[in-house]
């Protein structure tokens, strides 16, 4: 059988139809497109009365695109901890758009080339080759909705079924089948009827349909009119023109329901997803947006205090659940589901723009879209950002809650407390700030202030290992590396205060902004080379959030006490550090003596969430822990999707009623569920938060005597003591 370039293969659009027929779908084609038009504008109309965004979002937009092209294209992000997910989305995305690119070429090719210069291109090889190219992926197609079923009804994945979930759901995914098969055999009855053409059998699953008709004996040819004798024999009596006729619309009205829908309902997202991939900010969560000194639309009172990013958000949300299935908030049952802000926002939106009636946005008692306790169970780690495949930047949504609360007075009583302490004493403990150097006097050797002599590393200690007891510990630990390292360093004493970090996320700007303002002038004031910080909440806040505020902006308000009226390292001069990423570059340059085998200690490492998923630096704290000589055995949730200690956001200084604990089921992770199991002998942060978290979870969750809770630097300590012991001993001999 030849099929090799044929110069007539080819096929007729309209087979079967009459003038009036085809006439009657033109005026149906050019209806939808009008709704669908109309329904795209009011969509962006929307978008337009949205509050402006405080990033640049549409800078550089054809590199955007292109990013936005490689990751939407790729599904990169689909496949990300879910190979079945990814492949799913992957069929049905390369489908659908081979699909409609088939479409759009027969279009162009009628209606333009053709109509206009008598060009034709749908034929011969071309033809050929692009309807093995159209059956093949249609294939894909459907089989991708067949895996979307499977997962929705028969397996009900947890993630796919919710409060938001709808009727609109079904109607999504059952048109899409109904496109997808009906393509085919209307396919299998042309082929049929036109004879089976021996080209046609590149189009191999129509070809299959077309034999499977010949084979049951279905008749080919029927009467002059297929529409009357359709309606005279009815469906199970016609034959194969009747049931081709029938197959030909009942596809072109599916397909124009679809398309004229696309706007009003959830197929809009595959618009709206690709235009949030081009419009996301690299930094989102890691910086947050900022509040002018004017007040302008700062924070959630009503709807329209969000911007048109926000809403896009919204409206990308596919209600896929990757945010709630990644959730530690969710996890340990607080009520928090970050996918149902999103759409809870959303609905009162509709529902406002509908004629609605207006309600607080945010509240106590269940009187609001948003109820407040579930705003406070927030740990800001950005697990529901990293995992969502449309890049929605949940947190900053969540500020804008956030910061509405804390305006209300709608805040727990004991973040009160923290904020009242660090106005007082600049610190969240509450303790005076002229002790907050004493954490040193235990040190065999003295420490650099950093306000009177020029130093390498300006040291930002952080409220814990200033005054918490156990992270006091670590404080000396990492005081002890530098200085075996030969390095000068110094920190601020009395003039270190809290770097804001999370009360900004819990929604206290101004309280931030002070702060800020005056780190950077206590930082402005001193000599040094690399600003290192012990904490990787600071270590995200100066090197992401300072950057971004205007200092200019509040330097003359009477409030704030500071008089800095620049952008402070906006050019990214200065280096910030975490400091595993400082001593590892002590490691690497041969400033710490560390042979690789002085502890064999079997160890776990815990990815902070402001470390990894904030800031990407992963492999800092596990090469200096390899460096020391214990084995590392990761954790089955590791790097990015590493599971919060339960700290961040807040959650620190709340108390909830949750079951397990973030932090006790972190630690059950460790010992069941890594290779090593229970014979993982240390638990590894590089976290003072972190570290507080995990002693009481280690306490709370009965784990005392199964594991410790160590920071990396105090393996590095000990491994630096069993080296000098080593050296002592070789002189000794």
């Amino acid at each position: 059988m030849n099929i090799v370039a044929q110069a007539g293969a080819s096929r007729d659009m309209y087979l079967g139809l009459h003038g009036v027929e085809i006439l009657l779908f033109y005026f149906l084609v050019a209806v939808t497109l009008f709704v669908f038009a109309y329904g795209v504008y009011r969509r962006f109309a929307r978008y337009t009365r949205g509050n402006e965004d405080p990033f640049a979002r549409l800078d550089d937009l054809p590199n955007r695109i292109v990013s936005a092209a490689k990751i939407v294209l790729s599904n990169e992000k689909q496949f990300n901890r879910d190979l079945y997910g990814g492949l799913m989305h992957s069929f049905i995305m390369w489908g659908f758009l081979t699909l409609l690119i088939a479409t759009l070429i027969i279009g162009f090719e009628a209606y333009a080339t053709d109509m206009l210069f008598g060009i034709l291109f749908w034929e011969g090889d071309f033809y050929l080759a692009y309807q093995f190219m159209v059956d093949a992926m249609g294939l894909l197609f459907v089989v991708g909705i067949g895996m979307a079923m499977y997962r929705r009804y028969w397996v009900r994945n947890h993630r796919l079924w919710d409060r938001h979930t709808s009727s609109e759901d079904d109607i999504f995914i059952w048109t899409l089948f109904g496109l997808g098969v009906g393509g085919f055999l209307l396919e299998g009855f042309r082929i049929y009827i036109t004879g089976m053409p021996e080209h046609e059998i590149v189009s191999f699953v129509g070809y299959g349909l077309a034999m499977l008709f010949g084979a049951i004996g279905i008749p080919t040819v029927g009467g002059a009119d297929v529409a009357q004798e359709y309606v005279a024999m009815g469906a199970f009596g016609a034959n194969a023109e009747t049931l081709h006729w029938l197959s030909w619309w009942s596809h072109s009205l599916l397909a124009l329901f679809f398309i004229a829908w696309i706007p009003y309902a959830k197929p809009f997202h595959m618009i709206s997803s690709f235009a949030n991939v081009v419009t996301r900010d690299e930094k989102a969560g890691a910086r947050l947006p900022g509040v002018p000194s004017d007040l302008d639309a700062t924070n959630a009172e009503d709807i329209d205090d969000f911007t048109w990013k926000d809403i896009l958000d919204q409206d990308a949300c596919t209600k896929c659940g990757r945010c709630s299935s990644v959730c530690p908030a969710k996890a340990s049952d607080r009520p928090l589901d970050p996918r149902n802000v999103i759409l809870d926002l959303k609905q009162y939106r509709e529902e406002l723009d509908a004629g609605g009636e207006e309600q607080p946005i945010i509240a106590d008692g269940g009187t609001s879209v948003i109820n407040t306790e579930t705003m406070e169970s927030c740990m800001a780690c950005m697990a529901c950002m990293d995992a969502c495949p449309v890049e929605i930047e949940h947190l900053n949504s969540f500020t804008k809650l956030n910061r509405q609360m804390t305006d209300q007075g709608d805040i727990a009583s004991s973040m009160q407390d923290v904020f009242q302490n660090v106005m007082q004493d600049g610190n969240t403990f509450g303790n005076s700030p002229r002790n907050r150097g004493d954490w040193a006097d235990e040190l065999e050797f003295d420490v650099t202030d950093a306000r009177e002599e020029e130093v390498d590393y300006l040291w930002y200690v952080g409220d814990f290992p200033s005054y918490d007891e156990r992270n006091k510990q670590v404080a000396r630990s990492l005081a002890t590396i530098l200085e075996e390292a030969d390095v000068s360093f110094g920190i601020l004493f009395e003039d270190e205060k809290y770097d804001g970090n999370d009360i900004r996320r819990v929604g206290e700007e101004f309280l931030y902004i002070e702060l800020a303002g005056h780190h950077v002038e206590s930082f402005e004031a001193c000599e040094f080379d690399k600003i290192v910080c012990t904490d990787p909440h600071s270590y995200n806040t100066f090197e992401n959030e300072y950057p971004e505020v205007d200092f200019e902006e509040f330097a003359d308000d009477p409030i704030m006490p500071f008089e800095y009226d620049e952008f402070w390292n906006d050019d990214g001069e200065i280096d910030v550090l975490h400091w595993t990423q400082a001593v590892e570059e002590l490691v690497n340059d041969g400033n710490l003596e560390l042979s690789g085998t002085e502890l064999d200690y079997t160890v776990t490492y815990h990815d902070p969430c402001h470390l990894g998923r904030y800031n990407d630096e992963y492999e800092a704290p596990r090469e200096l822990i390899k460096a020391t000589g214990c084995e590392l055995d990761e954790m089955p949730r590791n790097r990015s999707n590493s599971f919060c200690c339960g700290g961040g956001g807040g959650g620190l200084w709340m108390d909830f009623e949750e079951e397990p604990k973030p932090s006790e089921e972190r630690i059950r992770e460790a010992l069941e569920d890594t290779d090593a199991g229970s014979g993982v002998e240390k638990f590894v942060v590089a976290c003072p938060m972190c570290m507080t978290m995990y002693e009481d979870g280690r306490k709370t969750g009965g784990f005392e005597d199964d594991i410790e809770v160590v920071d990396v630097a105090e393996l590095i300590v000990e491994a630096i003591g069993k080296e000098d012991e080593a050296s002592l001993e070789v002189a000794a001999d």
